[in-house]
Parts: structure tokens; sequence; C-alpha cells
């Protein structure tokens, strides 16, 4: 299956500590050799990269890896192909644009029976179950909630809602986001860890690298990272259950809905 990272910080950070060692898993350390891409959000804007070659291989990874491009939300994938060809249009993450804001989407699993999943504005442009699945949820919300929401609780209920009815269909792990939510849901494999002050050392588990965030950070920085599997082997991460749906804010974790059984 694929690999996810995700970003949620309060102020511009750069991820390239967390994807120098994802990079690492797409063919050297792990099977991910179908593909990779990762979303930055600024301002309204995003700007994304992304390469149907290993992430290990690609130029375009080095680039990123390399370039300190900052943001308070991140959206990353690396890729083992079960549903669609290697091709650019199969390579998430997928982006689409909903009540004016541009929507990151990212899955890791299979499911079955995708192809059931109703159409609607949005439509997929690749072959993929997690493209389906993406564009299904957006016109799921656009049909529920018309206009912008000034509140978001119930927004985060019925996103969850409908990742249990996407769970249904088979493994199911996402992260999705707007440029100010990072949302993460989970069916087996989803782990997230919250830095902040006082910031000590983190040793990454793919690649021979340390960073001391002490040197990179100010008092009052808050960065959480979500991701498949852990990153690092000297930090405590926190592993999300089946059914489990958290919102993150600026680095904060806003929202959660505990494990839901859909037996």
């Amino acid at each position: 299956m694929c690999e996810l990272l995700g970003m949620s910080a309060n102020v511009p950070t750069d991820i390239c500590f967390s994807f120098t060692g994802l990079m690492q898993r797409g063919g050297k350390t792990g099977p991910h050799r179908d593909g990779w891409g990762i979303t930055f959000y600024e301002g309204k804007g995003c700007r994304t990269f992304k390469d149907p070659t290993p992430s290990c291989q690609s130029e375009i990874a080095k680039l990123v890896q390399q370039y300190p491009i900052k943001s308070c939300a991140v959206i990353s994938h690396i890729r083992q192909a079960n549903r669609g060809g290697v091709r650019l249009e199969n390579t998430h993450p997928f982006t689409r644009e909903l009540w004016g804001s541009y929507w990151t989407f990212a899955h890791n699993g299979q499911l079955s029976d995708y192809e059931s999943l109703a159409d609607g504005y949005s439509k997929p442009v690749g072959e993929t179950d997690s493209e389906r699945a993406f564009c299904w949820l957006l016109n799921q919300l656009d049909a529920e909630f018309p206009y912008p929401p000034t509140l978001w609780e119930p927004v985060f209920e019925f996103i969850a809602t409908r990742c249990d009815e996407l769970r249904g269909l088979g493994v199911y792990n996402m992260l999705l986001s707007d440029g100010k939510y990072v949302l993460a849901y989970c069916t087996n494999n989803l782990h997230h860890i919250t830095r902040r002050a006082p910031f000590g050392k983190a040793s990454l588990i793919d690649e021979d690298v340390t960073i001391d965030f002490q040197r990179e950070t100010t008092a009052k920085d808050v960065v959480t990272v979500i991701a498949t599997q852990p990153l690092t082997n000297n930090e405590q991460w926190q592993k999300m259950k089946t059914g489990e749906f958290n919102a993150f804010h600026f680095g904060e974790l806003i929202y959660t809905r505990n494990a839901v059984n859909i037996d």
C-alpha cells in the first residue's frame, strides 16, 4: 500500500526533514515505487509537485527535499499502485475546488465496489479508487453544505461519517486539507506527533539524518506531523485507532471523533 505524510503548523514551516525520510521509502527502504506527490499551501493558493517515478530516484523529489518551502499545511504521498496505471494523472495528492478554496486529498488503502460511488460536479480524471472517493466526498459535502460553513464542527462530523462509509468499502486511511485545516482518518495505520517547546533532537528511521529542532524553531512554534508509519526513532508517536478522525488547525488538535464500529 501507499504511505501518507501531512503537516499542520502555526507558522509557515518547511517539511524537508520529514520528507527526506518519506522519500527513502519510495523505492529505497520501502516498496512504494509508483510515484509520489506533495502539496504546499501558500495563502489561498497551493503549490503541487508530482512525479510517477520512485521518489528515491526523482530529481523533482530532490528539489523539494533541498528547497525549504514554508507552509502551514502540507499533504504528501508515495504510491504503491493497486488501482490505475503508473501515470501522472493517477499520482496523489489530488486537488479540487470547494467553497472557493483548494482542497487536497491523499489516500492509503484499497477500496472495492468504488465504481458505484455516485458522480457529481467533481469527477475523477484518472483511474484510481482514491480519486473517485475524493470526488464523491466533495460532492457529498457540496450537497450537504451548499454555502461555505461558518461552523466547522458539523462539517468535521459529516466528513467523519462519510469516511466511515468509505471504510466500509475497504482500507481507507486519508489526509484532507483546505489549507487551514488538516484532517486525518484512520482504518489501520496512521500516526501523529505534535512538537512544541521545549524542542529536542529527532533522528530519521530511513536516513542517517538528525535535526535539533531547538535551533530551527521559536518557543511559540507548534508543528504536528501525520504519517502512515513513524518517521523518527527517538520520539513518541501516537497511533490512531480504527475509525478515528482528527482535525488539526495551525498545529493543534481541535476536533477528534473516536473510533466507530461499522460492522
